[in-house]
Parts: C-alpha cells; structure tokens; sequence
C-alpha cells in the first residue's frame, strides 16, 4: 500500500513540513564533493549574497570538509513490480530520486534535476509521479518521471500537493490553487493521460486534502484542516464532487492520519477524549471514534495498513524518541520493534507483499532507508549513508533537560554535551530553537553541527518550548494568539536559569538560534536576555507579525492568523505590533546574523530587510545572508556549506571569544 504520508490529514500544514522536515532537511544536506573541488578554494555561490560578511577563509573549508561530506537516504515508496525501494539521496547538488533493488545494493539514479524531487510510485507499479518546486517558492507541480525525463501534470504555475492513489493504482488525487491562488480545490488525474485531469471539489481554504480513497475508489475521505488542535473530515463522491461531513464539526477534534483498511474501516489518528493522538476507528455515518492503540499517552505519529488488512504499522513519540509498533487487526495484539535504537522514524510504507518500509536517524546514524518483517520484526538496513570518514559511534548522544517555566508549566528539551575528556570545564552552549511552532525538536543526526560538538567543545541545546507539539493538546496551545506568544519566549529565560547553575556551561558565553517561527523566538530571546547573550544568528525568521501575515502567501495565510492573531482585528493588530521585534529593534544590542531565502513563501525575504535596516540604523553589527536561489531554509549544497562557514565565523567572532 502507498505511504500514509502521503495520505495524511493536513495535520498541522506547515508544522508537518518541519517534522517531516526532519528528514527532508537532512536529506538536503548530501553530496560527496572532493576535497580538490574547485568548492574548495570557499568561492562564494554565485546565487549568495553576502551582506556585511566577511569572505570565508580557506583554513576553515579545510578543516570542516569531513563534517560537509555526509549524506542521507530517505525512503519513500515500493516498486510494486521488481520489489526495489524508491529513496531520496543526493550525490549532486539536490536531493534526487534512486532506486536500491535490495538491502545495501547500489542507488541508482532515476531523476536529474537541478531542483529537489520527491516522489512515489502507483500501487500498479507502472508510474512514477514526482513533485518539484522552483528555488524553494514551493509552487510545486506535479510531473510522471520515466526514462530520467519529466512529463508536466499540472498547469506550472499554482501549487500543487500530491495526496494519494486510488488503491487500484488508476488515479492520482492532488490539490491545487490554480482557481484563485488561495483555495486548495481537489483534483483527479489519471496520470498515464493529462487530459483525463478534473477539478474534483471546490473548496474555501488553504488546509484541504484527499487522504485516502475508499477501496472501491467511489468514495474518498478527505481533511479540513483549521488548526493544530481543530480539522474536520469528509466522505467525498468522486462523481459528484459532493462532501458529507463526518460527525459533528463543532467539535474541538484534531485528526492525524486517515486511511480505509481492506475492509472499508476507516483508521485515524485523533485527539478526541484525549491529550494526545490515539488511533483507532472512525465511524464515516456516526463519527463515533473508538480507540485502538494500548498507549495511554504520547502522540502516534504515522501508520500504515497491509494490503490484506492482516496487520498495521505505527510510529508513536514518547517524548521526543519514537517506537515502531505492530499491531495484529484480528487479535488486537501490539508488538514492539525491538531492533531499532531511540531515534525517529518517517515515511512508514507497507508493500503489497507484506514488507514494512520506513527512514530511521539517530545521533549516530545519518537517516538511512529500513525495512521491517512483520511477522519476526526483525530489521534489514537498506542503505549505509556516507559520513566524510567520521567515525558517527562517537557523535554524543542527549540528554533530557526539564525546567519549571516562569508560571509553573514544565518545559523540556535536549542537551548535547561536548566530550568532558576533551574538553574539561565549562563549555560555551549555544540555545538552538525550532521552527513551527506546531513542531518539535526530536534527537537524530547533528550532521555539520558535530563540529560545533566535536571540534570546539561547543555545547547545544534543543528547547521545546511551550506551543511545540508531542506534549498534548493543552500544551500545544498555550502560546496561541498575540496575548500568549511572549510566554513561550519567557520558557527561554527559564532554560538560562537552569543553565546559569550548571557546572559544565559556561553562562558568559551563550547564544541564541533558530529557523522560521524559532527565527521570531531568535529574534525575541536576543533582546529580552541580550544581556545574556553573545549573538544571535536569526535564520528565515519573522521580525514584524503584520507584515509577515500580510505578505506570507494567501494560501496560507489564514491558517497562520489561527496561531498568531488576526492582524485585522485592531486589538490583536496593536499587540501583534508590540510583540513584534521590529518594534523593538533598538534594544538588539548583541551581533546578529540573518539568514533568508529570496524565493521563500512563507517568511518573505523583507522581514530580514526591515530588521536588518532597523538595526543597522541604530548603529548594530547585523550580518546577511541571502539565497537568490532559495526558499524557506537552505536547500542545495553549496549554499549550505557556505551558510555554516559564515555562521561559524560568526561564532568565532561572538560565543568563542573570552
């Protein structure tokens, strides 16, 4: 059966894409260049500007390049016809589609593009369909990959979102904003020919998706989603385009995963008469959800069904390390899989033979692509990614930090260590936040940030700030709207208490970073606890709330009012403009560093210029760098190597002086 990632509700859209991230961004981060490349020589990437930035010394190209040379393979579906598994890897410049025909087997390259692809076969096994963007504007299309040549599916210019296949393998469901840019309207397509392509459903909103057709391709469930903590789900005809809804939408219900077993059940993942996504089954006429998984507490993640309806698959996070389980649907039985270290787990896919496919990273494991029997549950590794020669057994592993927040609430996160052998006494710490803020930071590869550990003695911490998902509904929301949004900066200063009294970090160096949503808390940290701090290194990062929801894509738009505020409302408006570190631009008193993507539709690239000016203006060192060729975060190579040297030399110049 195909992936329920590519089924799954549009549970927390965007939010998705960091968790998910967890392995796109690692997967962006591969290539092997040789150390005679004419890279070497730290040459600047053409598509870079640097503002205000130093050139990039030699010696630290040198010194670093075994960290830069690692690779990942994400897994991504099964070729039901030859029974080789579909990954993402990157031997060029973007992460690529290869297929390996068995365990450990050589990858081979079937897609050749200068821009990221992802994609998946049909369960038929006789069309490829890939996604691509351009310059990482996620305006994506839809194309059918055959012979390493691209075939268009979609009209080029909207975005575009793969969801799902009909279980016969015949049609492809995807949604588009071609009708007005805004709303995400179902398609069918038939991808064997273009002309069979119709607009399905016309919908009003940005968070719709086709999660799994029923398995006499009639009937299809799709997802509304509105928030992180509410979406609604629908039976779709797919000859008339009409919805039923299912169950009552007044609810406050938040679906995860949604697919049809063999036998017309449909399974999800929801949060109803709980904290914390549960799976189970969804009556379509009644809405009645009952509960299948033992687990009293934590999130399931994911999960797959077999072809034959004999078992499924899920992933559940506890805490931030997620399990693999296997549940018998006749007998209800749970197993564990056992062989898998503490780490995490993506793109779970069932094969019609009965295979369990999935990605796993851990500190010491780059993300590599597995599989599963789900009969002994023993694990087969598939791919053995390069890692520059570094021994990754020695990569330090976490360790679990939990603090009492300025109002009572616990908050966590984890702490990565430099070796106490090599380097003795208090270490500096860098506070690395995420993006989201419907995300969560979970332990996996550090990739190049290993150097910060392992060759500076540099510790870096991992908050999950209240807002951040895997703890429960409650806590996910507690930092919603303009009137709550500071306290999940104010978790921060408590994580610097905590660290203030810590004999192995030393308080007068640390600093703050982080991407997206964890940019604005970059931002926020850096001139609430300046005083603490050595610099701020902001990447992608919201300075203005107005502006961003002003100017962030329309088809986003009104899902992001939902976390932060409506800045039409004028009370919400006047708070968000308070909040908003632009207002409060002349109080950066530290060195800050600014990373955007000219192409990035989510942040636009004017929240870095107006912050930068603003500081600039009050006579403040800000440094940036911007991607001409990028989006929301750096994705090809070179500008992600070029991106960590400027951002060590940063450190160099900040956190590592005396």
């Amino acid at each position: 059966m195909y992936s329920v990632a590519t089924r799954m509700v549009v549970q927390r859209l965007e939010f998705l894409m960091h968790k998910l991230a967890r392995f796109v961004s690692l997967t962006a981060m591969i290539v092997f260049v040789p150390v005679g490349s004419a890279f070497a020589d730290a040459e600047k990437p053409a598509a870079l500007v640097a503002d205000g930035i130093p050139a990039v010394p030699d010696a630290m190209v040198a010194k670093t390049r075994p960290y830069m040379e690692f690779r990942t393979a994400s897994f991504a579906s099964w070729n039901p016809n030859d029974k080789s598994m579909l990954i993402t890897t990157r031997f060029g410049n973007t992460a690529q589609l290869h297929q390996v025909a068995g365990p450990m087997m050589d990858r081979r390259q079937i897609s050749f593009e200068a821009e990221p692809v992802s994609g998946s076969w049909s369960p038929k096994g006789d069309v490829l369909i890939t996604q691509k963007d351009t310059g990482g504007n996620e305006f994506f299309q839809l194309y059918r990959l055959k012979d390493g040549r691209l075939t268009l599916l979609t009209d080029a210019k909207s975005r575009n979102s793969g969801n799902a296949w009909s279980q016969d393998g015949q049609y492809f469901a995807y949604t588009s904003t071609r009708r007005n840019g805004s709303d995400n309207d179902i398609y069918i397509i038939d991808p064997r020919d273009p002309a069979s392509n119709r607009l399905v459903a016309q919908v009003k909103g940005g968070g719709w998706r086709l999660s799994d057709f029923a398995p006499d391709g009639k009937t299809a469930v799709v997802a509304e989603y509105l928030s992180v903590t509410k979406s609604n789900l629908y039976v779709l005809d797919i000859a008339s385009g009409v919805m039923t809804p299912i169950g009552d939408l007044k609810k406050d219900i938040s679906y995860g995963g949604a697919e049809f077993a063999p036998d017309g059940k449909l399974w999800v993942t929801s949060d109803e008469g709980s904290d914390f996504q549960r799976l189970g089954v969804l009556d379509v006429k009644t809405g009645k959800f009952t509960p299948k998984s033992p687990e009293p507490k934590w999130d399931i993640q994911s999960f797959d069904i077999a072809d034959d309806g004999s078992f499924l698959v899920y992933s559940i996070n506890e805490a931030g390390a997620e399990k693999v389980k296997v549940m018998d649907l006749k007998t209800g039985a749970v197993r564990t899989v056992e062989d898998l270290p503490a780490g995490n787990v993506g793109g779970i896919d069932i094969a019609p033979w009965g295979t369990i496919g999935l990605t796993f990273t851990s500190a010491r494991s780059a993300a590599d692509a597995y599989s599963i029997d789900p009969k002994t549950l023993a694990v087969t590794r598939w791919t053995q990614s390069e890692t520059g020669g570094l021994d990754v057994t020695k990569n330090v592993e976490p360790e679990f930090v939990e603090v009492k927040s300025f109002d009572g609430e616990p908050v966590s996160g984890f702490l990565y260590r430099p070796d106490p052998a090599k380097f003795p006494g208090k270490r500096p710490l860098i506070v690395n936040v995420h993006g989201g803020p419907e995300s969560q930071f979970a332990p996996g590869f550090m990739g190049r940030t290993n150097y910060l550990l392992n060759e500076l003695g540099i510790a870096v911490f991992y908050p999950n700030v209240r807002g951040s998902t895997g703890f429960g509904k409650r806590f996910v929301g507690l930092d919603n709207g303009p009137f709550l949004r500071e306290d999940s900066v104010k978790d921060i200063g408590a994580f610097l208490d905590r660290f203030d009294a810590d004999a192995g970090i030393d308080k007068n160096r640390v600093a703050v970073t982080g991407g997206s949503y964890g940019g604005y808390v970059c931002y926020a940290a850096a001139i609430r606890y300046g005083a603490r701090l050595k610099g701020a290194n902001c990447v992608v990062a919201i300075s203005n709330f107005v502006t961003f929801l002003e100017n962030t894509q329309s088809y986003r738009r009104d899902l992001r009012r939902v976390e932060y505020g409506d800045e039409r409302d004028p009370k919400q408006r006047a708070k968000l403009l308070e909040i908003s570190p632009l207002t409060a631009a002349d109080k950066f008193n530290i060195p800050l560093l600014v990373v955007t993507g000219a192409n990035d539709p989510r942040v636009p690239a004017s929240e870095a210029d107006q912050i930068i000016a603003a500081v600039r203006a009050k006579g403040g060192t800000a440094w940036h760098l911007l991607g001409q060729d990028e989006g929301h975060g750096f994705a090809k190579k070179v500008n992600q190597d070029y991106q960590f040297w400027v951002g060590l030399m940063f450190w160099e110049q900040t956190l590592l002086k005396e």
